[in-house]
């Protein structure tokens, strides 16, 4: 498995995996499914506020993606970045999710920013437990704040604390 930056033809690929995630999990509190076009667009827009999209790549499989981009966009959080990060169903549980948020935290840390926020549904125990053991700590827990597939979600944010003061 190789982590590469992803390009342009890797988007139908980082699309079906997006999608699945709308459609079976509360991995995004999203209910349309998205367009190739539409990921087209975020895409072009990654790359032109300068932002990594990186993809999982087994043989020639892209079997998982992950970025980083801006926490809020204000001026005063410009240190801070929020991650997001997705596998294809057959290749969860298998240690490529740290992979990718160990890539995420060293080029996050490396282009100086100074906190790495992840926002997880409260109730996907795995993806919280993986960030925790990579030094994230659980700094809010927002009840009810989503809303899919029939009922209330809640939301915990998590922060790693990439350069020390």
């Amino acid at each position: 498995m190789t982590i590469r930056d992803a390009k342009a033809a890797d988007l139908p690929y980082i699309l079906d995996i997006y999608n699945h995630a709308i459609t079976h999990t509360t991995a995004v509190y999203q209910e349309t499914l998205h367009t190739l076009e539409m990921r087209e667009a975020w895409f072009a827009e990654k790359q032109a506020s300068g932002f990594p999209v990186w993809v999982a790549v087994e043989g020639e499989q892209v079997v998982g993606f992950c970025t980083y981009g801006p926490f809020r966009n204000w001026p005063g959080y410009r240190f801070t970045v929020e991650h997001s990060v997705y596998l294809a169903p057959s290749h969860q549980g298998k240690g490529i999710g740290r992979l990718l948020v160990e890539h995420i935290i060293n080029h996050a840390r490396e282009q100086g920013n100074h906190v790495l926020i992840a926002g997880i549904d409260a109730d996907t125990i795995p993806s919280i437990r993986l960030h925790q053991s990579l030094g994230f700590t659980e700094v809010a827990h927002f009840k009810q704040v989503g809303y899919k597939f029939g009922r209330w979600l809640d939301l915990k944010f998590l922060q790693l604390i990439l350069q020390e003061s």
